[in-house]
């Protein structure tokens, strides 16, 4: 997820004086087994959760987060990077995060929505509720970071982050559950699956009666990895544009007509007609919006037979299609069938091809009351210079089904790139590496405190104070 930064300079300069070195931050000890454990993974972890000045972040209850807590977190996060799974498939990842959160004092629900989505529940009184949300799967990325901890799975891992929020809302649970005396009030805590299809939210909500079987919550909170420097944390700021666009992901299928490579005048190429059809598709996006309104169409998948010599009966096609408001989404998706079915037409398919669209997510735009609240804590965290403002950005995310109804939310993006990377990428070196590349990996060391006390402090916030008398309430 590359997102653009209005305060560059004072994001630049977070990085220069983060004071963690030339080094990336990275754990350094053992290799990923295929155990369910990493090999020198708790030496690794001892090393992250003890270095520079990770353990100086103030947690909830005004102190350093305890060792122990960095250390668990940090081991949950290294067992998850080696061993990614896809979306729909993440029933290890489910069972990982369900025993930690178990283990925090949480009632834990399994199989919410008919997948592998759970719901851990803390109580602590009455008071109001709060609903941190983590995602749980991975990606088809085949990994090219070279670490140590690197992805066990062929072609599979974490290039989003997941990993890492899933540990550090863990780390938040914890010390949560460690501070009652300063809270009332319940926090939900969602594993979502299938974020990266844009299905697991709608499917929490609506086939698992989310809000139905635990109650509505008076705020949702979620954040998210991005390549800006490790430490810091962006918000959208107030009277902006939304944080990120809406989406339509569509499948479409060319029917063709199969044979000998050999005799093309008596076939019919579905793969010309797919390579015609993708070049037709790249101007929708031109002819459909005008210059001011920012949309991107994009074909990420192109899929058809199996050999040389054999022309297919059909191609398939995987699009995204993003955009900040309704009407353009609803006039881009148009536009995208018109010139898919034209395109077929005009090379004679012998019927139509199939169009679906298979997730829609509208554009995030965080509660602008709720958000100035969180923002105020974390500044108070880290310091007002290390809370960036944060430019509307073409990634998507399903996030926003949580707020349906009128639910306040809060987003924000957790910094992840060391010292060492962006330094380099500033004096003309290689990029940092965005989101869903292949090369991403989070410096642990800077990221994971800040992650895990900014959703700490942002739910802190959400929930009734806490009182000595109060402490007979938890249950």
């Amino acid at each position: 997820m590359r997102c653009a930064v209005v305060t560059a300079a004072r994001a630049t300069k977070n990085a220069d004086d983060d004071g963690h070195g030339d080094g990336d931050g990275r754990a350094t000890g053992g290799a990923a087994t295929g155990d369910g454990h990493t090999a020198g993974g708790k030496a690794a972890a001892d090393g992250l959760a003890t270095g520079g000045d990770a353990v100086g972040v103030t947690s909830p209850a005004s102190g350093p987060l305890p060792r122990p807590l960095l250390r668990s977190a940090v081991e949950l996060y290294l067992d998850l990077h080696a061993h990614p799974e896809l979306s729909g498939h993440e029933h290890r990842t489910a069972d990982r995060l369900a025993a930690r959160l178990a283990e925090h004092g949480c009632t834990v629900t399994r199989s919410v929505g008919g997948g592998h989505g759970l719901v851990g529940v803390l109580r602590n009184g009455p008071g109001p509720t709060v609903l941190l949300r983590t995602e749980l799967d991975a990606l088809p990325v085949t990994e090219a970071t070279g670490l140590p901890y690197a992805s066990t799975v062929p072609g599979v891992m974490h290039a989003c982050g997941h990993d890492l929020h899933i540990a550090a809302v863990t780390g938040a649970v914890a010390l949560l559950a460690a501070s009652r005396d300063g809270w009332r009030g319940t926090v939900l805590v969602v594993g979502q699956p299938e974020e990266e299809t844009l299905s697991g939210a709608r499917s929490l909500l609506e086939d698992g009666r989310l809000y139905e079987r635990f109650g509505v919550p008076d705020a949702v909170l979620a954040q998210h990895a991005a390549p800006l420097p490790a430490g810091t944390l962006a918000h959208a700021p107030a009277g902006g544009p939304p944080l990120m666009a809406g989406s339509i992901a569509v499948e479409a299928v060319l029917h063709g007509r199969g044979g000998h490579a050999a005799t093309p005048h008596l076939n019919l190429d579905p793969v010309l007609m797919a390579a015609t059809t993708v070049l037709r598709l790249r101007t929708v996006v031109a002819e459909e919006t005008v210059a001011a309104e920012h949309a991107v169409l994009t074909v990420g998948s192109v899929r058809a037979g199996e050999r040389g010599n054999i022309t297919p009966d059909h191609a398939e096609l995987s699009l995204t299609i993003r955009a900040f408001t309704e009407p353009a989404l609803d006039r881009l998706v148009a536009a995208a069938e018109r010139a898919v079915r034209a395109e077929a037409a005009a090379l004679g398919a012998p019927r139509p091809p199939g169009f679906t669209v298979t997730a829609r997510s509208p554009a995030l735009r965080p509660d602008p009351a709720l958000t100035a609240r969180v923002r105020r804590v974390h500044e108070a965290l880290l310091g007002p210079g290390r809370v960036l403002d944060l430019a509307g950005s073409a990634a998507t995310e399903d996030f926003p089904h949580f707020a349906a109804g009128g639910v306040p939310a809060a987003y924000w993006m957790l910094g992840t790139t060391g010292a060492g990377p962006w330094r380099a990428a500033r004096a003309g070196g290689d990029p940092v590496p965005p989101n869903h590349a292949p090369g991403f990996a989070p410096d642990v060391r800077a990221a994971l405190p800040v992650g895990i006390t900014a959703l700490a402090t942002a739910a802190r916030q959400v929930l009734d104070p806490g009182a000595a008398g109060d402490r007979g309430t938890a249950s």
